[in-house]
């Protein structure tokens, strides 16, 4: 894989980032809906400085990846009983044969 520097800007500061290319779309996306939270957050909650404002937009993101990975723990606890359920008549079906 290649490879490639990029600088982006969160929060009035500038990272620069090593990345695979392919990976480039993703952090310009995420960096610009983490700039689009932040103005949100700013215009709606009252703050110190910047860090109050990613703390709460950190906390936010976190809170949504725990729940969506609760929902596919539990998707894939249900496709595995259903899976065990047509392996069953499956079974039987072949054994009436």
């Amino acid at each position: 894989m290649e490879e490639i520097s990029i600088t982006v800007r969160i929060a009035d500061r500038q990272y620069k980032l090593t990345i695979e290319k392919d990976e480039e779309e993703v952090f310009r996306r995420a960096t610009k809906l983490l700039s689009e939270k932040l103005m949100e957050y700013a215009q709606n909650y009252a703050f110190k400085d910047k860090q109050d404002l990613l703390a709460l937009v950190a906390l936010q993101y976190t809170t949504s990846s725990l729940k969506f990975e609760e929902q596919l723990s539990f998707n894939d606890s249900e496709l595995v009983l259903k899976l065990n359920e047509i392996d069953n008549v499956l079974n039987k079906n072949i054994s009436a044969f």
